[in-house]
């Protein structure tokens, strides 16, 4: 007698794959989605320029003859905000600052005589920005010859200023010494510059930063 055969189970029944060439169906997104992302990036992207500008770099635009011939009226400059935040100024530096009240007027702060430049400006700030050199800092002594910087007993070379023509403000015999916390001012331009001469020194919570490049026009490109 035959033994039965046992019955096997049945394997599953297998789904055929699609082609690899089967192109993904994405879902269509709405016109509203694609609004709202633009909106997204460019918020984003200004707030990225706002907070650069406000905090790391930030451009200006000379208003005035004041630093020819370093700088010509209109050219365009890159202020570094956060360097100021780490290393205090240097004597030689161009720099974008908020002068005193009065400054557009040539209003010294205190009564000097006129043999020696403003010693000491108005304690108040003017919400203006201007573009000078560090000619002096705390503790310097500083007078004025020719238009020509005497720091500390000794007359700087200049080779980058414009030659000081005649007038009141090229020559300045007595000297004065800076204060604690303060700069001296003055545009390269020394017969055609309204600067620390005449409203003072300059208190270092008012500098925005240092000038450390130019971008325009293109023909004047590159690092101060």
């Amino acid at each position: 007698m035959s033994r039965p055969t046992p019955l096997l189970p049945r394997p599953p029944p297998t789904r055929p794959s699609p082609p690899a060439s089967a192109p993904v169906v994405k879902k269509p997104q709405s016109a509203a989605g694609s609004l709202l992302e633009l909106v997204l990036i460019v918020a984003v992207a200004l707030g990225l320029a706002l907070g650069i500008q406000k905090f790391l770099v930030k451009p200006y635009r000379i208003p005035s003859e004041s630093m020819v011939p370093t700088l010509t009226i209109g050219q365009r400059v890159l202020v570094n905000r956060i360097g100021h935040s780490f290393a205090k100024p240097e004597v030689g530096d161009v720099v974008v600052f908020h002068p005193p009240k009065g400054a557009d007027v040539a209003r010294c702060g205190v009564s000097h005589p006129r043999q020696q430049v403003c010693p000491k400006a108005v304690p108040v700030r003017d919400d203006v920005n201007f573009i000078k050199r560090v000619v002096a800092g705390p503790g310097d002594r500083i007078k004025v010859e020719e238009g020509h910087v005497v720091l500390n007993g000794k007359r700087q070379e200049e080779d980058f200023i414009k030659a000081c023509g005649p007038g009141g403000g090229c020559n300045f015999p007595k000297e004065i010494k800076i204060p604690a916390g303060y700069y001296f001012m003055m545009g390269d331009n020394r017969g055609s510059s309204d600067d620390s001469r005449f409203w003072g020194p300059v208190p270092d919570r008012w500098i925005i930063g240092g000038a450390f490049a130019t971008y325009w026009p293109p023909g004047r490109i590159g690092l101060l």
